[in-house]
């Protein structure tokens, strides 16, 4: 997707401190959102329950991009940022930027994948036969990262592959002329990619790997150390909302959400029917922050570091996640 890849790379994210912390009393917070990427949230956003919940105004602003994000959130002009992807977050926190994570926005493990050409007959069960080919991949990217863990997985040794360096869109011509023998993307290109071939594991199979594809709740540390109880009451009505969806996915919510989005409803169906948005218990299990989710990002910033992206990682991404609010959430 636009927004946890290949945006944030060419822009150099500086170490940014001195977050401008959000003042009591001043009665409304600025949070960040992205246009077409409808999720629950934003039948709550059209509703007015965020400002209802937090007793203030809430002034939404939509992005390109998650590095877009990091930068407001740095000037003090963004306390919240809804739906962050996980490379560029992890890009700002290793850049010395003090934001942490504190929840899972949304889940799309289906929508960044690895697809071999149906003409070579692999799947999970002969993918030891992929040694030696040929593969696209974006380098420095979330889909890398996948491509290298279900390479791990396979017993594909790298060395045995030649990789090429492309963009999902190349990548899916590349493998429509069989210039290559699979591809790896996200978005547009992982749906071309299809066309042609077969992904080697879903996505509820390569979560059960630790192989995770997520956007985040984000917000400068300072802020959510001195306004929890207002990140928390935010949280809830996040998961109020998805909770909402999914118990009833109804017509009226989606055509809302569409409009919030900035889509037309076919097109908002299709792209949430890939989407999942874990509940708060799942979210504070060890398939998440309770333990997955801080290897999986050191294992993206690692990838990077390897790839000239970024300079350095953490030593642990642990303590950029922070559970309090979420965990206050669960009792409200």
């Amino acid at each position: 997707m636009k927004k946890t890849t290949t945006s944030f790379i060419a822009a150099a994210v500086m170490a940014m401190t001195g977050q401008a912390a959000f003042a009591d009393g001043h009665g409304e917070i600025t949070v960040a959102y992205f246009l077409e990427w409808p999720m629950p949230m934003m039948a709550a956003k059209a509703s007015g329950a965020y400002d209802e919940a937090l007793g203030m105004k809430v002034n939404w602003v939509s992005f390109e991009t998650g590095t877009a994000m990091s930068a407001a959130m740095a000037s003090g002009d963004v306390q919240i940022a809804l739906s962050q992807g996980v490379p560029p977050f992890v890009v700002a926190a290793s850049g010395g930027q003090d934001i942490q994570v504190v929840d899972v926005a949304v889940s799309y493990s289906d929508n960044d994948n690895c697809v071999v050409h149906a003409d070579l007959e692999v799947d999970k069960d002969s993918a030891g036969e992929l040694a030696g080919k040929k593969v696209a991949v974006p380098l420095g990217t979330a889909a890398h990262y996948g491509f290298l863990r279900q390479m791990d997985h396979f017993g594909v040794p790298l060395d045995s592959l030649s990789i090429v360096d492309m963009p999902p869109p190349e990548g899916a011509n590349a493998l429509s002329q069989k210039a290559v023998d699979f591809a790896c993307g996200y978005g547009g290109g992982l749906s071309s990619m299809k066309e042609y071939g077969n992904v080697l594991l879903t996505g509820a199979e390569k979560e059960d790997l630790g192989i995770l594809v997520f956007d985040v709740t984000s917000a400068p540390a300072d802020f959510i150390a001195e306004n929890g109880d207002v990140v928390a009451k935010f949280l809830k009505v996040t998961a109020d909302a998805n909770a909402e969806w999914a118990a009833n996915p109804s017509d009226e919510m989606l055509a809302v959400i569409a409009e919030q989005a900035g889509m037309d409803v076919p097109a908002a169906k299709g792209a949430i029917s890939t989407m999942k948005f874990p509940s708060i218990d799942e979210q504070l299990s060890d398939k998440w922050f309770g333990g997955a989710a801080a290897p999986f990002m050191k294992g993206v910033a690692d990838v990077f570091v390897g790839a000239g992206s970024i300079d350095s990682a953490l030593d642990s991404y642990e303590g950029t996640i922070n559970t309090g609010p979420l965990e206050a959430a669960s009792k409200m």
